[in-house]
């Protein structure tokens, strides 16, 4: 089992310290950074926002992000699941079909 390790985020202007294994220290830091561009892009938008606040909107457009992502890959996983099964038919109809076949 690993052991934590404290890693500096930063966000806007601001610092935090969180503890993370060391195999996840990279994928931290990439969401860290893709969390300060979020932030950093509403800020443009937003009439003097406090850090709080900017925060709570970041989170809403990500969740958002991530359900419209979700939502668009279960579809996707239906149509395949579709022509998996319409393949199977397909190949099922073709084999009892076959001359010699019992």
């Amino acid at each position: 089992m690993s052991s934590s390790e404290p890693v500096a985020l930063r966000l806007i202007d601001r610092e935090f310290l969180i503890a993370c294994a060391p195999e996840e220290r990279e994928g931290l830091l990439e969401a860290a950074g893709y969390l300060d561009r979020k932030m950093r892009e509403l800020r443009v938008h937003a009439k003097a926002p406090s850090f709080e606040r900017l925060a709570v909107l970041t989170a809403i457009s990500v969740a958002h992000e991530f359900l419209s992502l979700r939502k668009q890959h279960e579809g996707q996983n239906q149509r395949v699941s579709d022509g998996l099964t319409s393949l199977r038919s397909k190949l099922t109809a073709a084999l009892e079909s076959e001359p010699g076949r019992p």
